[in-house]
């Protein structure tokens, strides 16, 4: 792929520089997710917005909904800007824009890409929500948004490109409308029938990108899907929160980390993975940590590995017998690069079938059977 969003990358300074300059329109906000869908559709609604805007009038502001240090996160986010020539750093996060700081001052004014219910955290805003374009179920709040278009499709993005096929089709560029169409193809797995997510909207939107896109459509879905797979750059705190769950018991905070990798290749690359562990622990006040890997094999076979950590001995002991009980078919390991597993319990999972979401209810069943003793 080669540099081509020279309008994308224009707008995006302007934009940030609107904001620096107090002189920004609406803020375009994707949902609290920020993945690949949501920063894409802020990002190009928000251009389109801004080109339908009067001469003269501040352009609208894409806002990723998550902060900046969470973007390396998004490892499909990360390729794909990176090989489209997406300046990263003209973007806007969460974190760079004081959100509570213009709306008490009467100058914030929002659209919402990729959701139409603002989060908790952000529900006091609920009074400027000016516009929306969404693909969720319409949870029926903030009817005084117009455009209001919320409407059941794969993507959000579809809806963007929609909308920018219609009215500025100048704006999409060989690189927008790879950015559109890379989103749209990743939130359908491909247009798959089987997998029924898409719509007849978005096989025809995604027909009209595909031209303009041009030879870096051959193969996007399964670079992306790769991507978003691929966790080689990120280090043991980041995977541990790439994907991470937290619940809440009368004895305290228990979590999940869903970790994309062996349990080999994880101790491999960092030989201090129980130190990351205790880290990440105590970083968020949790009483014990599990992780959870789901990783396939070079022949394409899928497996589970699972580490439970729990500084309180007796602790450790009571939910590793609890698990060891269930069918979840634990054998222990000893990872070649983890020279003292120190208090951390690692095993190869043998039942594949017992995920974070099958797992979870035994661990909040232990806890109530523990704090009612």
């Amino acid at each position: 792929m080669t540099e081509r969003l020279d309008k994308l990358n224009t707008f995006l300074a302007e934009a940030r520089a609107a904001v620096q300059g107090a002189e920004a329109g609406p803020i375009v906000l994707g949902n609290e997710a920020a993945d690949l869908d949501s920063m894409v559709s802020a990002v190009l609604y928000g251009q389109l917005a801004s080109a339908r805007r009067a001469p003269g009038a501040p352009p609208a502001v894409p806002v990723v909904n998550c902060p900046r240090s969470d973007f390396v996160l998004r490892t499909e986010a990360v390729y794909l800007f990176a090989a489209l020539g997406l300046d990263v750093d003209a973007l806007l996060f969460l974190d760079e824009v004081d959100l509570d700081r213009l709306h008490g001052a009467r100058r914030l004014q929002l659209t919402l890409v990729d959701h139409n219910v603002l989060s908790a955290d952000q529900a006091d805003y609920g009074d400027v929500v000016g516009a929306i374009i969404d693909h969720h179920a319409d949870g029926g709040q903030y009817l005084q948004a117009e455009p209001r278009v919320i409407e059941t499709t794969g993507s959000a993005a579809t809806l963007v490109a929609e909308a920018m096929l219609r009215d500025k089709p100048d704006l999409i560029e060989a690189g927008t409308a790879t950015l559109l169409l890379g989103t749209i193809l990743l939130d359908t797995v491909n247009l798959d029938p089987a997998a029924e997510r898409a719509t007849a909207k978005d096989r025809a939107v995604a027909a009209k990108l595909a031209p303009v896109a041009g030879p870096d459509a051959d193969g996007l879905f399964e670079r992306l899907e790769a991507e978003k797979f691929n966790v080689s750059a990120l280090g043991t705190g980041d995977l541990l929160r790439k994907d991470y769950k937290a619940w809440e018991t009368p004895s305290g905070t228990y979590g999940i980390s869903t970790v994309l990798t062996s349990l080999e290749d994880w101790a491999a690359k960092d030989p201090a993975l129980v130190a990351g562990l205790d880290a990440f622990l105590r970083s968020r006040d949790l009483v014990c940590l599990l992780a959870m890997m789901a990783y396939t094999d070079a022949d394409g076979g899928f497996h589970r590995d699972l580490a439970v950590y729990a500084p309180d001995p007796k602790l450790a002991s009571g939910l590793t017998a609890m698990l060891e009980a269930h069918d979840l078919q634990l054998s222990e390991l000893r990872p070649a690069g983890l020279a003292d597993p120190g208090d951390a319990k690692l095993f190869s999972q043998g039942n594949i079938a017992i995920s974070r979401k099958k797992l979870q209810p035994l661990l909040q069943r232990f806890f109530a059977d523990r704090d009612a003793d």
